[in-house]
């Protein structure tokens, strides 16, 4: 056999090359965190709406969130724009952003009246606006409760209409460095919207990233099969999340064992969801001792999902 150096000199290079780029590939493989390495990363990010948190001024309230490690404050949307300096003020310095703006507007959207669709429109525009003022991540808002009448018929032609008006509302919210968020209700509460998979393909035929869905554990307890595929359903148009207990619409615990949100957190994790999980609830106890007692039930089913 010849030995040729030149073929051998090809060959040792080749195979070093290839040693290396190997080598290389699975430094980069083994560095990348694997998907349950980063859902475990993921933070259980509290919010409260404005009434959750006893005491009795905002700043009081506040400081009792900073307590327990709550991050969000949801305030009403009525009025808002002009307390934008007021929560401004009270939340400088502090641990704690606002979340989603709950509602607040006039009117309804789906409503056969002009005159009352525009109310909705003008009020929410203002809202929308006061929102971005304060770094909100967007403003709540629902189509239609059943109690507000004359409403236009459950339709194909209605759910275009509702698609048109929320594109100019969520192109203006853009505009304001936040969003509109559908929420889903129960069957008691509203005719038109009651499932997240349905808020979320609005949001998809709408195709405006000023327009995104939200779900509520309260009203997916009536009309959900699965928490977890609610959310999946939702994947990146979710951008905001209400709790309460499961049967009364109290503190989480208030209701014992039927107080189980694991299957939910599991597919917000899947979702890789980082927006906030807000309190809208009442309360049967003494604030001082049930609103402690479910942050830290949330947080331990949290890190249990």
């Amino acid at each position: 056999m010849t030995f040729n150096r030149r073929n051998f000199l090809k060959t040792s290079l080749a195979g070093s090359a290839i040693a290396a780029v190997s080598a290389t590939s699975q430094k980069v493989l083994a560095a990348k965190p694997t998907t349950e390495e980063v859902t475990a990363k993921l933070p259980l990010k509290l919010s409260f709406q404005e009434g959750i948190a006893p005491g009795k001024s905002l700043n009081e309230k506040l400081d009792y969130m900073e307590k327990l490690g709550v991050v969000g404050f949801e305030p009403g949307g009525g009025g808002l724009a002009g307390r934008v300096n007021e929560i401004q003020q009270a939340l400088r310095g502090r641990n704690i952003k606002v979340s989603a703006i709950c509602a607040g507007f006039r009117g309804f959207i789906l409503s056969e009246k002009p005159e009352v669709r525009k109310e909705c429109m003008d009020t929410m525009k203002e809202i929308i606006a006061a929102a971005g003022e304060l770094g909100s991540v967007g403003v709540i808002i629902v189509p239609a409760f059943n109690g507000q009448k004359p409403v236009l018929p459950h339709t194909m032609e209605t759910r275009d209409f509702l698609c048109e008006q929320f594109k100019e509302m969520g192109e203006y919210a853009m505009q304001h460095g936040t969003t509109v968020i559908f929420e889903p209700l129960n069957r008691k509460e509203c005719f038109y919207l009651r499932q997240v998979a349905d808020a979320a393909s609005i949001c998809r035929d709408i195709n405006c990233d000023g327009v995104r869905c939200m779900g509520d554990f309260w009203h997916m307890t009536w009309e959900e099969p699965s928490d977890m595929g609610a959310f999946i359903s939702a994947g990146k148009y979710l951008q905001h999340v209400h709790v309460a207990s499961r049967k009364r619409r109290s503190m989480p615990g208030e209701d014992g064992e039927a107080d189980n949100y694991v299957e939910g957190f599991k597919g917000l994790k899947m979702i890789g969801y980082n927006n906030y999980v807000s309190f809208e609830c009442g309360c049967q106890g003494d604030r001082n001792v049930v609103v402690p007692a479910a942050v830290e039930l949330l947080k331990k089913q949290w890190k249990k999902a």
